[in-house]
């Protein structure tokens, strides 16, 4: 039985130097968490070393996330790469007839099944390390969100403990700060 979801790295481990570029796009359907705007495209290119099967690509998405200072929803494009190694165990078949290659991920969220790469995974991790941890609207921190106000939020937040404000002077010395 084939799945989309595997690549096949067979014949790269088992042939140093041998190199595969694939073209990927995909909307993630099992990653209920993100909401994407449009698909995920880009490409994925491994090669071995014989020791190492290196795996790079760059993959472009817009996604809808929330805004942390307002909540109100954001569109955020995202553009990231993959540069990964995995380590390689045994002898390639193309120089020995006694053992093959294969990978050995040691990776606590599953890569790999065997010597196909789990591809949904390794996209899915590429793009949650590079989604803004808080994203922001035009209006940013500082700026008059018109939906933060309505909601009772000033733009700078308070002044903190009040031992601290003789602190603030020196930040803001035309503002006074207690």
């Amino acid at each position: 039985m084939r799945r989309d979801d595997l690549l096949d790295l067979n014949d790269v481990l088992q042939h140093p130097g041998r190199r595969v570029e694939v073209d990927i796009s995909t909307e993630l359907p099992d990653e209920a968490d993100l909401d994407l705007v449009k698909p995920i495209d880009g490409f994925l290119e491994a090669v071995s070393t014989g020791n190492i099967l290196l795996v790079t690509g760059e993959f472009t998405t817009r996604v809808v996330l929330e805004c942390a200072r307002c909540s109100e929803p954001l569109e955020i494009d995202v553009k990231f790469n993959i540069d990964e190694q995995f380590p390689v165990s045994g002898v390639p078949s193309s120089y020995s007839n006694q053992d093959f290659a294969k990978v050995n991920a040691d990776e606590p969220f599953e890569l790999f099944e065997g010597n196909n790469l789990i591809v949904e995974n390794l996209i899915r991790q590429g793009l949650l390390v590079e989604i803004p941890i808080q994203p922001l609207c035009e209006f940013g921190w500082d700026g008059d969100c018109p939906v933060a106000k309505a909601k009772g939020e000033s733009p700078r937040p308070s002044a903190g403990r009040p031992e601290f404000s003789k602190l603030a002077n020196l930040i803001h010395p035309e503002e006074d700060a207690g």
